[in-house]
């Protein structure tokens, strides 16, 4: 998990997608450091990184996890991406109980069809895959966090998605993870009392405007961006939290 303190409130947690690590927040630091007056914590979600896996992986099974390890008198505001976007609004819950004063979901996938859901499933399904090579476990990780050419493969960020066992190589994450299934974003939306923000980057072939749309809250576009628009552009996905500093 990386954290860093920059005095008492509001804390910032910031959730990464499938795949991916608390790690991918890393180029976040130095715009955190000049732009938000509180603490910012990165963790890994279960099943990724150096988090325990679950038994099995639900949204709110995800976001009890996270929630373990938060300190009780902070305030929250909750920046997710993908999955985590989804995470930190079971997060905001008002059954949840959590301090959560916002939550801004960076482009979640609001439709998904029945072969998405059926290939989902047989990705969760297989084995831990092995690697004779770390080149070749990194371009596998880089897949499937999304962040083929956004990331070389020696970056760290790469490092804290894999892992060496007895010379061979595999990725940390637990495949069992992609059984999360499809979120219902409007039971999700209707459960919560705090402000949302959805937002997608332009180019996000993931999910559209209209789709977000149809919910009823404040929807942002961040022009020229795709999926993963806070690895491509921190500073402009910054900018959405100005509101909640």
């Amino acid at each position: 998990m990386v954290e860093k303190s920059g005095g008492r409130r509001p804390v910032l947690l910031l959730l990464h997608g499938m795949g991916a690590t608390g790690d991918v927040w890393l180029r976040w630091a130095p715009y955190l450091e000049q732009h938000w007056p509180g603490r910012w914590l990165a963790p890994d979600l279960a099943g990724h990184g150096w988090a325990s896996p679950l038994p099995s992986y639900s949204f709110a099974g995800l976001a009890e996890r996270i929630g373990q390890a938060l300190a009780p008198d902070d305030r929250l505001v909750v920046l997710g991406h993908s999955l985590g976007g989804v995470v930190g609004l079971a997060l905001a819950a008002r059954d949840a109980g959590m301090p959560v004063d916002a939550v801004v979901g960076l482009g979640i996938k609001a439709q998904w069809s029945p072969a998405e859901l059926t290939r989902a499933a047989e990705l969760a399904a297989r084995p831990v895959s092995w690697f004779a090579t770390r080149t070749e476990a990194a371009r596998r990780y880089l897949r499937v966090a999304g962040l083929t050419g956004l990331v070389p493969p020696d970056h760290p960020v790469v490092e804290a998605g894999l892992r060496q066992v007895d010379g061979r190589w595999r990725l940390a994450m637990d495949p069992a993870a992609f059984a999360v299934g499809e979120p219902d974003l409007a039971a999700l939306l209707a459960a919560t009392d705090v402000p949302v923000v959805l937002a997608r980057g332009e180019n996000d072939p993931m999910v559209a405007d209209e789709q977000l749309k149809e919910y009823g809250v404040p929807v942002a576009t961040l022009p020229g961006l795709g999926h993963n628009a806070h690895v491509e552009d921190p500073a402009a996905v910054l900018a959405l939290l100005d509101p909640y500093r």
